[in-house]
């Protein structure tokens, strides 16, 4: 599979303008270790979430035919809530398999759109995409990690990014399947061959690292985590010689650096956000200013458990 062009790219922009929000840029609240760090505040769309570009962009460009029986998908709980609300703007009905560990607060808001949900084991939701059982869906299923129009919405942050700081010298970047670091770093290293690309997982389940360092994909056990939206347990054959092209770095965060990231932009920055929307900023605040530069920050998602988010805004942890 080869990255999106600005044409595509270009072309999402233009199809999902009236549906989502273009969010400004906003420098990092606190101490002067945010210096040059900038935030891309992706909490602030409809859904909470920057799934709603390339769910958007792939849903507004289907056929009537293909939208009549309902559309589908499989999630760690932000793409189905960006499919229910794109099946509520289509009025076609909206299905996902998600996680058992998917957290009330999510499952909450995904069922709020009327999305049927189908719980099951991270195993057999792996078992369900790669030994493509999703063929004998009737509904149109959408591939949450290898849609090309999903990842050419999610690369229109990458336009906005360098229309509004076309001074930048680095993007972090969190990573589950790899469709958004994909879109964001096809953008910025045609734009501007320079940027460095850090891609941002959780320690306790980088399948990106493990796939880096054995020189192909290869699946790791998968624990849970606090950044479930950045951790997944293998990139898949599709996505790995692209996002071999574009990462130039890993960086993986602990379980306390995002808890300590989440508590800094809720306090500092009134953005509440969940593991994955935090761990770009905890990926960045790791790395030496001169090493990262002016940087930018995608707060990815703001879908995060209510008792979880008073415990650690409270400082008391996960």
């Amino acid at each position: 599979m080869e990255p999106p062009g600005l044409d595509e790219v270009r072309e999402a922009a233009t199809r999902i303008a009236g549906l989502v929000v273009r969010t400004p840029l906003l420098l990092l609240q606190g101490d002067d270790d945010g210096a040059d760090l900038y935030l891309k505040p992706e909490v602030l769309q409809p859904v909470g979430s920057f799934k709603i570009r390339g769910v958007g962009n792939w849903a507004l460009a289907l056929g009537e035919e293909a939208r009549r029986p309902g559309i589908a998908t499989t999630s760690a709980g932000n793409t189905a809530l960006a499919l229910g609300y794109m099946g509520r703007v289509l009025g076609v009905s909206a299905r996902s398999h998600v996680p058992d560990t998917l957290h009330e607060s999510k499952r909450a808001a995904i069922t709020a759109y009327g999305v049927d949900l189908a719980h099951v084991s991270m195993t057999d939701l792996m078992k369900f995409m790669f030994e493509e059982a999703w063929r004998d869906e009737p509904y149109t299923y959408l591939n949450p990690w290898g849609e090309p129009r999903m990842i050419a919405g999610h690369g229109t942050i990458g336009l906005e990014i360098f229309e509004d700081l076309p001074a930048l010298d680095s993007v972090f970047v969190p990573v589950g399947g790899g469709a958004l670091i994909a879109g964001v770093a096809s953008v910025l290293k045609t734009l501007k061959p320079s940027v460095r690309v850090y891609a941002v997982q959780a320690a306790v389940n980088s399948a990106l690292a493990a796939a880096f360092a054995a020189g192909g994909p290869t699946w790791i056990e998968w624990r849970d985590t606090i950044v479930e939206g950045a951790s997944t347990p293998v990139i898949t054959d599709e996505m790995y010689p692209m996002l071999r092209r574009l990462v130039d770095e890993v960086v993986l965060v602990s379980e306390e650096q995002v808890m300590a990231a989440m508590r800094r932009l809720a306090l500092r920055s009134k953005l509440v956000t969940e593991g994955a929307g935090a761990a770009a900023v905890a990926a960045a605040l790791a790395t030496p200013d001169a090493e990262r530069g002016v940087s930018v920050c995608i707060v990815s998602g703001g879908s995060v458990d209510r008792s979880l988010f008073a415990r650690v805004v409270g400082g008391n942890g996960g």
